[in-house]
């Protein structure tokens, strides 16, 4: 199969689903780990799409890539998830060429969040790129437009207050406990999983509720006693977490099961209990939200908690706008130099023939280092008049008349 053409940003494709349109429960059908992202690049590359990568989140699943149609990208996503083609094609949005790059940029300025400014999500966009590039899937254009997305993101982080003030899902959590929760320090509270997102939450329970009364579970009981010990809390087995459960009056869920570790069966008849549940797919059995003592609270909820925070965020969306224009007219402007190299490369070789033949260039057939950067200079010149004048085709001429002048 013939490969893509990937110096065409027209060729540019992306195919997703976010938090906008799909619940937690949908969005979890197709979620990518690390082994459905890699067979997606070896089933791409025989299908002659060499230039992609999946962005999987608990608020998004993306798939960018160059290639003749959205819709294979489309058939290599659902071929590695559970849910269907059909079913992800109704609520996908589908985007092409600029449509495409712009909607990078925004994600990777946090605009496109749940919660507007996440800055975690860069961190996302990086994993995905790094891991698509180990496996040979990242081409020198898909690369140049990475570089200068991520060159945006900074760009808007530095200078602009988007990202401003503690907003994210975790700290949300801790908001909606702080609002809904008299006397936290009389609460016991249950912390399952202290993966990345597990240690944000952890930290933010210590520094904002003011309280020690928690217990850390992980599926690794030694790395649950090492932040427990740096914080001061308690920690306990994988195989109390029944007991733990029962126990708890507050419980936050942060783990990555890919199937439900807290049982509506587990709660039923058992106290009073708050449960957040922070994981993509659900770790706590929806079924749970139907029972009398459970208030259960998903990520999809959490997020659409505003507070000052936001409001502030949001007057400065125009400046990151700003930033994004500028940067994508850099980008654009390096694919249509690239465009010229073809032209370049063929006035090079006219010119270093001229230099070998005495009769057309005597003065510079003896030096063979003053013949090199006179060419260099020579070319240097007539890129940049491509790119001031953008006229390629009468360059060609005027360049050898230069040299040989």
């Amino acid at each position: 199969m013939l490969a893509i053409n990937t110096n065409n940003i027209g060729n540019f494709h992306i195919a997703g689903i976010n938090y906008k349109k799909t619940d937690a429960e949908i969005r979890s059908k197709f979620a990518i780990g690390n082994d459905q992202h890699k067979q997606i690049l070896e089933q791409a590359k025989l299908n002659g799409i060499k230039d992609l990568f999946v962005l999987s989140t608990c608020n998004r699943t993306e798939i960018y890539g160059f290639t003749d149609h959205s819709s294979q990208l489309i058939d290599l996503i659902c071929s590695q998830t559970t849910g269907s083609k059909k079913g992800f094609s109704e609520i996908a949005y589908i985007k092409k060429g600029s449509e495409a790059i712009d909607h990078l940029f925004e994600v990777a300025a946090g605009l496109d969040s749940q919660i507007l400014g996440d800055y975690e999500i860069v961190g996302q966009i990086k994993a995905a790129v790094k891991f698509s590039k180990q496996n040979g899937c990242i081409g020198s254009v898909m690369e140049r437009l990475l570089n200068t997305v991520l060159q945006s993101s900074k760009a808007i982080k530095n200078q602009t207050e988007l990202s401003g003030g503690t907003v994210s899902v975790s700290f949300a959590a801790i908001q909606y406990v702080r609002e809904h929760v008299k006397n936290i320090a009389d609460k016991k509270i249950l912390l399952v999983g202290i993966g990345k997102l597990g240690k944000n939450t952890c930290k933010n329970l210590v520094d904002y509720l003011g309280t020690k009364n928690i217990t850390l579970i992980n599926r690794t009981e030694e790395k649950a006693a090492l932040l427990a010990d740096e914080f001061g809390l308690n920690h306990a087995s994988l195989n109390d977490l029944p007991q733990q459960v029962s126990e708890a009056d507050i419980i936050f869920v942060a783990t990555a099961s890919a199937e439900p570790i807290i049982l509506s069966s587990q709660l039923k008849g058992k106290a009073n209990k708050i449960i957040l549940d922070l994981s993509i797919p659900n770790n706590v059995e929806p079924l749970a939200k139907n029972l009398s003592n459970i208030t259960l609270i998903n990520v999809d909820e959490l997020s659409r908690m505003k507070d000052e925070t936001l409001s502030k965020r949001e007057a400065e969306v125009p400046k990151a706008k700003a930033i994004i224009v500028e940067h994508f007219g850099e980008f654009i402007q390096w694919c249509e130099m690239r465009k010229h190299v073809p032209v370049l490369k063929a006035i090079k070789t006219k010119l270093k023939e001229i230099h070998n033949n005495s009769l057309l260039a005597p003065a510079y057939n003896n030096n063979n280092t003053d013949a090199e950067d006179r060419i260099q200079r020579v070319i240097n010149g007539t890129a940049f008049k491509m790119k001031e004048q953008n006229q390629c085709g009468c360059y060609y001429i005027q360049a050898i008349n230069e040299f040989i002048a």
